[in-house]
């Protein structure tokens, strides 16, 4: 079983939320559709669950036309980002309560709720009611809801973005195992966070604009991607993207800034180009090149330092706390061999190949 989405375009008040998207998702896969605020996330989960009518294209599920399909007869659940449960109901009747829309057998409804219950660690509150729950437990309520009904389409917009960042970690974790055995569905699962898309290492669909950029698995991805748009949004800190020119001798990167030339870029010819580089593969060195300090953000136990030299400015994102004033004059090394580089219209030209341990 596949779905289909071709040439799907979507406007709304004359602004496009879907230009001309095409894929194909297979059934016992995980999606991860990437992308930051406005790219057009949500509106492609609306689409594929009948919310919202395209424009142009089609969107077919197992070689029929959706089109065709009355919403409310379609197999499809989502899970929103706000905790949508039944408030009167008990945890076991919220999560039931599509099993009794279908009339299915009581013994049928207890055991498909018991199982997917302990699956998603509510198996201990089905008795409570959601206004006594925690907020992680609540989106559990609504995920085991969707799960039971085991759907051909399984759609989560964004399910996490609500909850406080340790919670987030936790259900990340167990959302790996929880997806795991959805071998009967195609799952889409929504993000602006591309470490999560990482975490999960599926299928990723990278979105900007209402326009797909880019499908493939996660890993290669991040090791290749296609245009610097691609670089910049499935990377947290965004990708450093300087000017530079490539000769024989190496990269020059501003009067004062010469980088070897690594031997993945060996096979490029002399020119233009945009240096790419993760801040990760920005590191303070005694011998680097001296930039000034224009802020230190300070995350829990990382850094990210943003910094100038020249015209040039770039983060780097640096283990353990490192505390550095406003105007501080601090060195700076960036990679050579860690180094990508696009054509100056945005195309990747060349890219180092993926770290130890991905």
């Amino acid at each position: 079983m596949s779905l289909v989405a071709n040439n799907i375009g979507l406007g709304v008040d004359g602004v496009a939320h879907l230009d001309d998207i095409s894929c194909t998702l297979e059934r016992g896969k995980f999606y991860t559709v990437v992308g930051p605020t406005m790219a057009g996330k949500t509106s492609l989960l609306h689409a594929l669950a009948g919310l919202n009518d395209p424009d142009t294209g089609t969107i077919t599920l197992a070689g029929v036309d959706l089109a065709t399909v009355p919403v409310w007869s379609r197999s499809v659940s989502m899970v929103y980002q706000q905790f949508i449960n039944y408030p009167h109901l008990s945890v076991y009747e919220n999560i039931a309560f599509p099993l009794r829309r279908r009339r299915l057998p009581r013994a049928e409804i207890d055991q498909r709720v018991l199982a997917i219950a302990e699956t998603v660690g509510l198996g201990k509150l089905l008795e409570r009611r959601p206004g006594a729950l925690s907020g992680g437990q609540q989106q559990r309520v609504a995920i085991a809801r969707s799960l039971v009904k085991r759907s051909d389409l399984l759609l989560l917009d964004e399910p996490l973005v609500n909850l406080d960042y340790k919670l987030r970690e936790q259900l990340r974790e167990e959302f790996l195992n929880i997806f795991a055995g959805q071998s009967e569905s195609i799952v889409v699962y929504t993000t602006a966070d591309p470490n999560e898309a990482l975490l999960f290492d599926a299928e990723v669909l990278v979105m900007h604009e209402g326009r797909l950029l880019q499908v493939g698995p996660a890993q290669e991805v991040y090791a290749s991607p296609a245009t610097t748009a691609v670089a910049q949004i499935f990377s947290d800190p965004p990708m450093n993207l300087l000017p530079a020119t490539l000769d024989e001798t190496g990269l020059r990167l501003a009067d004062d800034v010469r980088l070897p030339r690594a031997p993945h870029l060996h096979a490029l010819p002399p020119g233009p180009y945009v240096l790419g580089i993760h801040p990760g593969d920005v590191a303070l060195d005694p011998a680097g090149l001296t930039a000034e300090v224009e802020l230190a953000e300070i995350s829990g136990s990382e850094t990210f330092l943003h910094v100038r030299h020249a015209e040039m400015t770039f983060v780097a994102h640096l283990s353990r706390v490192h505390t550095h004033a406003e105007g501080e004059n601090v060195q700076i090394a960036l990679d050579p061999e860690r180094t990508f580089l696009f054509t100056p219209d945005g195309k990747l030209a060349a890219a180092p190949a993926p770290a130890s341990g991905g």
